[in-house]
């Protein structure tokens, strides 16, 4: 039947797909596949997720992969990725929330992205079903698919924690706790009342690994700093309490380094709690487990970065698993014994091939999900086009370079090799490090101009609160009684 008068020309498809043209000459994905493939089509490889494993993964493929050899297709729910070992100093307020960012889709012109979310992969039948963000749902089929969606924070079933508590995981969770000290800072130089100053200057931190270490070090940086511009505050004291149920913090590094971080965050006035847990948090009070068990800290302010687990997401799937939950992997990136399934990165259990420990595991870190999204990319191009034409897929091996952490303003500690640095030196090896892993040159342009303005200029105290509640104004507003109107 022709189309009706008006409407733009059908675009060529596939079998099973429908697309949608926009704009003239520029196909858009608003596909609803329901069948895999037909074998006449160049390959469909789909990449989920828009971390580190699949923007760099995805980078690659588009570079190695030239028009017309392969469809490629990029499932995220956001529209950008984070660069995630700049959050704390993104909670800091010493770099804007933005510049940490990658938009998916300037980096990604050769892909198809679609902004949705993956609820179900059934690689029998190589499909995934996609949720868009205003709740319908499409199947994508492919050929091949590379299964990176992260992780989520690792909660714990502890009264109060899920209300009262908030994560560091997202580039909103550190927004929200930068605009959080401050807003704070001003309740306690506002209030007359003691007791709510004694709460709103305490913060309590669960969890002293990398995460927790790093918002402790540049948040109480952060809070001294700003708490000079308080008047009402000068002999006062933020109180910061960092709570480990083990008895070191910083386990992924050596114990010296750990115990070094431990003595600076002490100089600063950073209590450690270690050997303990929490037990709750309702009402703000909170209570604990272990060494300090019996003792009660008032706090409105509770930040939750005890560990990590992968992305519930993968329960919906046919995937092989380990008991961690994480998608079994073998030294080539390929999800095991699944041919046409990749993965890598924190939601993977990928081989360390340079360590002697039997069943050795890569950490979940950004400097493994880097490099691996480049391997499996590679690998992936090897078994497109076959070993004759390209070679075979090599398995992924690095050692792993050390740590790198902030702990505010010229203060870091590093282990590089064995190699342990601390200090101003080890505070630039971090910066150092992390700008040239900064996956575009105008993110590069833009974190130099920040850290620029930081040393030149003291740190800005705004609090933009109203971006937690920006229904708020106009709800407020409706509620107002209509003024009254007087005739003479």
């Amino acid at each position: 039947m022709p189309a009706a008068t008006g409407a733009p020309p059908a675009a060529p498809s596939r079998a099973g797909a429908g697309i949608t043209a926009d704009k003239p000459g520029k196909r858009y994905l608003v596909r609803k596949l329901a069948a895999r493939p037909g074998t006449d089509h160049p390959p469909r490889i789909l990449v989920i997720g828009g971390g580190h494993l699949g923007l760099y993964a995805a980078q690659r493929l588009q570079q190695r992969l030239p028009p017309g050899e392969a469809e490629l297709i990029l499932a995220e729910p956001l529209t950008h990725m984070t660069y995630q070992p700049l959050l704390p100093e993104v909670a800091a307020g010493t770099v804007e929330p933005r510049h940490v960012t990658v938009p998916v889709r300037p980096a990604l012109p050769r892909f198809h992205v679609v902004t949705a979310e993956v609820v179900e992969l059934r690689h029998a039948d190589r499909t995934a079903r996609v949720r868009l963000i205003d709740g319908s749902e499409r199947d994508l089929a492919y050929d091949h698919v590379v299964v990176g969606p992260g992780t989520v924070s690792r909660t714990a079933p502890v009264p109060g924690l899920a209300e009262l508590a908030v994560g560091f995981e997202t580039l909103g969770e550190a927004v929200f706790l930068r605009n959080r000290v401050i807003i704070q800072l001003a309740l306690a130089a506002s209030t007359s009342d003691p007791a709510v100053r004694r709460r709103a200057l305490t913060f309590v931190v669960f969890g002293a690994g990398y995460a927790g270490v790093e918002a402790v070090g540049e948040l109480s940086d952060r809070s001294m700093d700003a708490i000079k511009t308080f008047a009402e505050l000068r002999h006062e004291k933020v109180r910061w309490i960092l709570v480990e149920p083990t008895d070191r913090i910083l386990p992924e590094v050596s114990p010296a380094l750990g115990e070094y971080t431990a003595n600076v965050l002490r100089a600063r006035g950073v209590e450690i709690w270690l050997e303990t847990s929490i037990a709750s948090c309702v009402g703000g009070r909170v209570r604990f487990h272990g060494r300090h068990a019996g003792d009660v800290v008032e706090a409105n302010t509770k930040v939750w970065t005890a560990g990590i687990r992968p992305h519930p997401m993968l329960d919906h799937t046919d995937l092989p698993r380990d008991p961690e939950g994480r998608v079994l992997a073998d030294a080539y990136l390929r999800v095991r014994g699944t041919p046409g399934a990749w993965t890598g990165g924190d939601c993977a259990a990928v081989p360390d091939l340079t360590c002697d420990e039997p069943g050795a595991l890569c950490a979940p870190t950004a400097q493994h999900a880097i490099r691996q999204g480049r391997r499996l990319a590679d690998n992936l191009v090897a078994d497109v086009r076959g070993p004759q034409r390209n070679g075979p897929p090599k398995p992924y091996r690095h050692r792993y370079a050390g740590s790198v952490m902030g702990m505010g303003r010229m203060q870091g500690v590093a282990e590089v090799y064995g190699v342990r640095l601390s200090g101003t030196p080890a505070w630039l090896l971090h910066r150092v490090y992390h700008w040239l892993m900064l996956p575009s040159g105008a993110g590069k342009a833009r974190v130099l101009t920040d850290w620029i303005f930081d040393a030149l200029f003291s740190r800005d105290i705004s609090a933009l609160a109203e971006l937690q509640e920006p229904h708020k104004p106009l709800q407020t507003a409706a509620r107002a009684p209509a003024p009254s109107t007087q005739t003479a």
